[in-house]
Formats: structure tokens, sequence, C-alpha cells
């Protein structure tokens, strides 16, 4: 699983982003804040990177609270101050050992939620398809795979190693769009073979210059992972136009494909 947040390595940006600053200055910036004047090039590129670190640090944190993990700002902006000077309480050691279990304790919370998350999106999905396959129109394959006849067409139908061309649109159940080539102005080509697989059985369902609706299980496309911005456990829904076919070896096709595993 993809880690959300790396500690660690923010500290890292701090603590060496200040350590520099150690041996000149030799106490804690005063209590008493005042506007600093940005008119020298020196002050402009000192609070930017101030402003900079504080809204980067600042974001991380919302997001950990979104986790249920509560930091008091006071207490981070201490270890700040000390990190000018020698007035540090804790050792290095200690600082890894601290950030280390942090990162742990995070990471284990992200997952966590990403499990119930998960768990959430099967049962929608799940009773999405129920339903779903009931609508007239509507037939199920063997594999679990639904599709809707939109538009049907009369030309050849694709192998699946074949390099197909087409215009699509992909949403989740709720009608978020995740990817179109219709809203990029250009259709896709790629090899059938290597897309997830309810798409390799979908299209080849579909004679050129047909127009399919496709309502894709978890199992037949991204799978607990999920993919980019597509949750675990999604059921996908594309609108597929299939506008040309070329067997693979008379095509010099991009292998890059909008549903690729």
């Amino acid at each position: 699983m993809k880690k959300l947040l790396q500690v660690s390595l923010l500290a890292s940006a701090v603590l060496v982003g200040l350590s520099g600053c150690k041996e000149e200055q030799t106490s804690a910036p005063s209590a008493v804040e005042t506007a600093p004047e940005l008119t020298s090039f020196e002050a402009k590129s000192a609070y930017a990177i101030g402003l900079s670190m504080g809204r980067y640090i600042g974001s991380t944190l919302e997001k950990q609270q979104e986790l249920g993990v509560d930091l008091d700002n006071d207490t981070i902006l201490r270890g700040v101050k000390d990190g000018f000077s020698d007035a540090g309480q804790m050792s290095d050691e200690e600082i890894q050992t601290a950030l280390t279990a942090y990162d742990e304790h995070i990471n284990g919370l992200i997952e966590t939620q990403a499990k119930e998350q998960a768990a959430t999106t099967l049962e929608e999905g799940n009773q999405f398809l129920e339903e779903n396959a009931k609508r007239d129109g509507v037939k199920v394959t063997e594999s679990g795979l639904q599709y809707e006849v939109l538009t049907e067409g009369e030309g050849a139908k694709p192998a699946a190693e074949d390099v197909v061309t087409v215009h699509y649109t992909g949403t989740l159940v709720d009608g978020t769009t995740f990817d179109s080539s219709v809203e990029r102005g250009e259709p896709a080509s790629f090899p059938l073979n290597q897309v997830i697989p309810g798409w390799t059985e979908g299209v080849q369902l579909m004679p050129v210059g047909s127009k399919y609706k496709l309502f894709i299980p978890a199992e037949l496309g991204y799978g607990e992972s999920g993919a980019g911005t597509i949750p675990g456990n999604a059921v996908l829904v594309f609108e597929v136009e299939l506008l040309d076919i070329k067997a693979a070896e008379q095509s010099e096709a991009s292998p890059e494909a909008p549903a690729a595993e």
C-alpha cells in the first residue's frame, strides 16, 4: 500500500534546513513576533522558505487529523525553534525512534481506513450490480461482466490480441468521472489484451461502430487495491465506442491504455 505520509522525510527537511543556522544563532527567536519587511532578496527568500514549510506542515497535519491524530501546534513550533539552537530535548536517536514509531502508527491507521473503505465500496458495488442486472437491456456474462448495447455496429469484432481504437468515458457508480478520452478530444488505441479483464472481455463483444456501456465488477477491474483515484473494490462503468480494429502485427499503436493494469 502506498504511504500517504512520510513523516521522517518532513522532519528531515525541517532539521536540515534549520541545522545550518545553529552555529550562527545560539538562542531561540524572540517570543515577540513582528511582520517582516519583505523588501530585500534575503528577506523574501527567508520568508518564502518559512511560509512554504509552514503550509506543508499544516496541510500534512490536517490529513493526519482526519485519521484521528491531533498534534499540538505549540509543541511543534517549540521543536522547530529548538532546532535553531542546542536546546533540543531529544537526541538524534530519540528523534529517529519517535518519528519511526509515528510513521508506523500513521500508516497503520491509513491501512485500517483503506480496508474499511474497500469493504464499504465492495458492499455498495455488489448492491449496484444486483439492481443493475434487473434493468431491461442489461446482459450479464458468465464472468459477471454486465453490458448494455447503446448502439449496435455492423463491423467486425476484435480478438484479444488486436489493437483497438476507442472513445470512452469511465465513471464510478456515483457518476464520478475518473478518465475520459471524450473529454480529451482524442480517441485511444491499445492492444486489447493489455487492459483490465473487464475491458478485454467487453470490447470483444462489440462490432466496430458499436457503443456499449460496460459495468465491470471489481474482480474484473482493479480489485482490492484500486488505482489512482479509483478506490479499492470499485465497480467501474464505461461507455465505450469502438471506432477501429487493427491486427496486432499490422499496428504500431502505443500500448498505453486507459484502463491498463
